[in-house]
């Protein structure tokens, strides 16, 4: 009865593991989406992606490149942006609510060489990704500004987002064309994926994306352990399956082979016969060969879950791209 529990046993530990680490993925939002996204959209040219939009084909791609404007705006320290987005937030139990958010952008493209491609700076919102600038306090800092039905002492904070021409950026989205004469293409959200920017690279947006937490951690170990464990029932209850037939149908020829006919007990004192354990022969068939066999196969196919989940929880090996 044991035997036949402990692959159940490791079924139902794995496939609640990998049931703990996919909610935990969960509880990210759309951050856990954004990320995906980043990790596995597949990288055109900004000419690739302006000959997709005049051929007509919807395709959700991603292009690299520096951003630039014709008319930009300064920041408190001067520095020229093409947007920002600046929301006001109540905490509200473990979470933060929004109360304002407000936007300032100036038409602008990401280039490649000579090529360029409008970003649609409206479709910006979860997408965006950069390092945030954070100031806190309480609502009665706020003034005329914070909403009436909210108490004075309630913790509240400012998150700034902005994007500044002199970065680089990487931009997902679907490559379309405004139908105009001029052949103007932009970046924008569609086929039920959002339009994505950041100005990091992919390890640093999936770093900025889990918000400094440990649960992309927690997510991984889940993942990794279930995967483990329920590989080890298979083996396991394969092991039960299949090696006791095979010791079965090998027992006759293995015993012929190694064990000696009886004999008559022999006066001489040089009978044959012996120990199999004494240092004249080799050992018997001893331990189940088969269990081991699987017990490697296991772990090889492990690590090998263990590796991919990895790299697709971490983004994978990220492109060199020249910061300017």
């Amino acid at each position: 009865m044991i035997p036949v529990v402990i692959p159940l046993v490791l079924f139902a530990a794995g496939g609640a593991a990998v049931v703990l680490g996919a909610a935990v993925l969960r509880s990210l939002g759309a951050r856990y989406r954004v990320g995906r996204l980043i990790a596995s959209t597949p990288r055109v040219s900004v000419a690739d992606a302006r000959a997709l939009a005049a051929a007509g084909t919807r395709r959700y791609v991603r292009v690299d490149g520096r951003i630039d404007a014709e008319d930009e705006f300064e920041d408190a320290d001067h520095r020229p942006l093409v947007f920002r987005r600046t929301r006001l937030q109540a905490r509200a139990g473990r979470q933060w609510k929004d109360f304002e958010d407000s936007r300032e952008a100036v038409p602008f493209e990401v280039r490649e060489g000579l090529e360029g491609i409008t970003v649609d700076a409206d479709a910006l919102a979860d997408g965006l990704v950069v390092v945030p600038r954070e100031s806190a306090g309480a609502a009665r800092d706020l003034g005329e500004r914070a909403p009436a039905s909210l108490p004075p002492e309630t913790p509240v904070r400012a998150l700034v987002e902005q994007v500044s021409s002199v970065e680089h950026a990487i931009v997902l989205g679907v490559p379309a064309g405004d139908g105009a004469t001029n052949g103007n293409v932009r970046m924008t959200a569609g086929l039920g994926r959002p339009l994505v920017l950041t100005t990091l690279e992919p390890p640093e947006a999936m770093r900025i994306l889990a918000g400094g937490s440990g649960r992309p951690r927690v997510a991984a170990l889940a993942l990794v352990a279930g995967a483990m464990l329920i590989v080890t029932g298979v083996a396991w209850a394969a092991v039960e399956a299949l090696v006791p037939a095979f010791i079965g149908s090998l027992a006759p020829v293995v015993i012929g082979a190694l064990v000696p006919v009886a004999l008559g007990a022999s006066p001489s004192p040089g009978a044959v016969g012996g120990d199999p354990r004494s240092s004249g022969e080799g050992p018997g068939l001893v331990g189940e060969p088969g269990l081991a066999l699987l017990a490697v196969a296991a772990i090889a196919i492990a690590a090998i879950v263990a590796t991919s989940l990895y790299v697709r929880l971490t983004g994978g090996p990220s492109e060199g791209r020249s910061r300017r």
